[in-house]
């Protein structure tokens, strides 16, 4: 049982051989994460570049924080003792959450006064859409398997790359709506709630305290009515 701030994170009993499959796992699927989203930013930095759109330049620098959160994890489980580097690895993503909730509450608001605004990009479109099918699943392998090793860090890790699942939905939705009917705030206002999720989110992996995440009892990680201590209420 690893404590964090005021509550438990709790794994269940393992043998060291599960113990090494699971950090081999948990290896494999950051250095796939870290694969996917490197070729993701350059992708729509460049396509934003030629589309002058600032939404898919964001978007692609919004894979370079999620880049920086899954190195944070390949770091900590690179060593001999993953637990000895988890306090740093936390707070090495609680920092990528707040650039992340920085940057998009920035551009949301340029959009909605009107200074920035997602442009029609058939790049964009397919790679929003593709980024739906392959971080949910991400997201799922890396959230579930730390939930076996009882690794906080891995957990808030998977949640950085749900919440970027979010983010390419807006920016989905935005293209797609500006596109078909010339709507460019719709992205903003969903923008500005993954930002809150993100402030919240890095709080958390800040304090070390996975009981009381939002996103955690949304993708299942947590169950609400479910607490050691009673302090996840």
């Amino acid at each position: 049982m690893l404590r964090r701030g005021r509550c438990p994170v709790t794994a269940a009993v393992i043998t060291p051989a599960r113990r090494d499959v699971l950090r081999r796992r948990i290896r494999i699927v950051v250095a796939i994460t870290i694969a996917w989203n490197v070729v993701e930013a350059i992708v729509a930095v460049l396509a934003g570049t030629a589309a002058s759109s600032a939404a898919l330049i964001g978007f692609g620098l919004d894979s370079v924080v999620e880049v920086l959160s899954a190195a944070a994890v390949a770091w900590q489980f690179s060593a001999r003792e993953p637990e000895t580097r988890e306090k740093t690895a936390l707070r090495a993503i609680a920092v990528s959450f707040f650039a992340l909730a920085a940057y998009v509450a920035v551009d949301a608001v340029l959009s909605l006064a009107g200074l920035r605004e997602p442009e029609h990009s058939p790049v964009g479109i397919a790679l929003a859409a593709l980024s739906l099918v392959v971080m949910p699943f991400l997201s799922w392998f890396e959230r579930r398997t730390g939930r076996e090793l009882g690794s906080a860090s891995a957990v808030a890790d998977s949640k950085q790359t749900l919440i970027c699942t979010y983010l390419s939905a807006a920016l989905l939705v935005g293209l797609l709506l500006n596109s078909l009917f010339g709507w460019a705030w719709a992205d903003s206002i969903a923008a500005l709630v993954i930002a809150v999720f993100a402030v919240r989110e890095g709080i958390e992996a800040w304090k070390g305290d996975e009981c009381t995440a939002p996103v955690a009892v949304l993708t299942g990680e947590q169950n609400a009515d479910h607490c050691e201590d009673g302090c996840c209420g």
